[in-house]
């Protein structure tokens, strides 16, 4: 059910939404650490954002947000809007984020290097709600044809219940519920093995095949 929100112009009346960490080390993938550095793990993370938001570039889009914790560097290309992120524990965040913008939209992470255009180019027709399930059981995507910060407020995330719960939330508010693709997040090395094998044309999976040798070779040292 794809493209089913395009206007008469070619453009979508989606709002594409990323939430991401500005990637300082120490404050994004520390889960990486070991065997990768805490340096290493935020060079990762910032190919990971370089990838999403160039996808999201290519997808039609109304607007294009960009809620972050931490400062725009380098790394960020034009075309976004950026909203800094709200305080509180990740369901606030995301249900702020989702707050912050009127008219359908479509939210995803920073932790899905291998997202296309072509997953994040959904249609509206017949669809309440757009849920992308992650391997780890939480979700990669969300989408909202009428933004409601109160589906997400009080669903626990980061748990291996949370995909569950969290469309279990859209189906009991009579949502017509759309499924995307399952995709695996970035949290571990073994992860990022696995997304850089599925992916091989990112920036990040150049960046794991750059920091491999690193971190497989004898002289390698663990970050304390």
């Amino acid at each position: 059910m794809k493209g089913g929100s395009v206007g008469f112009n070619g453009d979508s009346v989606t709002t594409l939404l990323v939430i991401a960490k500005q990637p300082v080390p120490g404050r994004v993938k520390t889960r990486l650490v070991p065997p990768y550095s805490f340096e290493q793990a935020a060079v990762l993370a910032e190919a990971a954002l370089a990838d999403t938001l160039r996808a999201m570039l290519a997808a039609p889009a109304c607007r294009r947000v960009l809620v972050l914790d931490g400062r725009p560097g380098p790394w960020l290309p034009d075309g976004f809007e950026i909203v800094p992120q709200a305080s509180g524990e990740l369901d606030e965040r995301l249900a702020a984020a989702f707050g912050a913008v009127s008219g359908p939209a479509l939210l995803i992470g920073m932790d899905t290097p291998q997202v296309t255009p072509d997953l994040l180019t959904v249609g509206w027709d017949e669809v309440d709600a757009w849920f992308g399930p992650a391997a780890d059981g939480g979700f990669w995507a969300l989408g909202l044809r009428e933004p409601d910060p109160g589906l997400l407020r009080g669903v626990a995330m980061s748990t291996p219940a949370t995909g569950a719960v969290q469309r279990g939330r859209l189906c009991a508010a009579g949502l017509r519920v759309a499924d995307l693709p399952l995709l695996q997040d970035v949290d571990t090395a073994a992860d990022a093995a696995a997304v850089a094998h599925l992916a091989p044309w990112t920036r990040f999976a150049a960046c794991v095949r750059d920091l491999t040798p690193a971190v497989s070779g004898p002289r390698r040292r663990f970050a304390r």
